[in-house]
């Protein structure tokens, strides 16, 4: 325990703060949880990952400019398991603020938030990753290579979790856990938009590092 406190203590205060939000951004999420039987098993990585960033980023440590991306990837993915992703009602938030609803304007009825994080997966990896790669010797490109086949993979571990999840889950609970919402390519197509999100920030990456 000594070593934990240490390791927070050595963390740069913003970083810390950002652990700090998150924590009571889950709290929040679970506040007169509407789906509190799918709920834990969106928020239970969460808390691990405010736990155990002390640990890695003591070992391993990322600027702050890194840690925030991830942050903003986190607190998406909160708002995500509130809601159960399918249900999050940017819809009608979009028509009390603006009058007009996002699935007017891009004419579709789907709930495309799952869509969202996975992209935002793939834009807020890219930092610390290519940060990482870099810390061992890699050159910017090699660093932005390693940091897109990371997002490939991790996108892929995540899809398989998911499906086997979902095997031993009762089908109610399956289907609001799994988001598929009818499409049977949905698994694709979340690899695809975290994909695409890696190749755009580590094209990003290495064009801020050769300005």
């Amino acid at each position: 325990m000594t070593g934990y406190r240490a390791a927070w203590r050595s963390l740069p205060v913003a970083q810390r703060w950002m652990i700090g939000l998150l924590a009571l951004a889950v709290l929040l999420a679970n506040v007169a949880q509407p789906f509190p039987e799918v709920a834990p098993l969106h928020h239970l990585p969460t808390v691990a990952v405010i736990a155990a960033p002390p640990l890695f980023l003591a070992r391993w440590p990322l600027s702050t400019r890194a840690v925030a991306f991830l942050f903003a990837f986190w607190l998406l993915h909160t708002l995500g398991g509130r809601y159960t992703y399918s249900n999050v009602p940017y819809d009608a938030w979009a028509s009390a603020l603006f009058g007009v609803s996002t699935g007017d304007l891009l004419g579709t009825t789907r709930n495309h938030y799952d869509r969202l994080v996975h992209l935002a997966f793939g834009v807020t990896s890219i930092p610390a990753a290519m940060e990482l790669a870099r810390r061992q010797g890699a050159g910017p490109f090699a660093a932005a290579c390693l940091g897109v086949g990371f997002v490939a993979a991790a996108s892929a571990v995540y899809e398989i979790f998911e499906w086997g999840l979902t095997l031993v889950m009762a089908g109610g609970a399956a289907d609001a856990y799994n988001g598929q919402q009818g499409d049977i390519w949905d698994a694709q197509k979340d690899m695809a938009m975290a994909m695409l999100g890696a190749l755009a920030m580590a094209a990003v990456e290495l064009r801020r590092r050769a300005a």
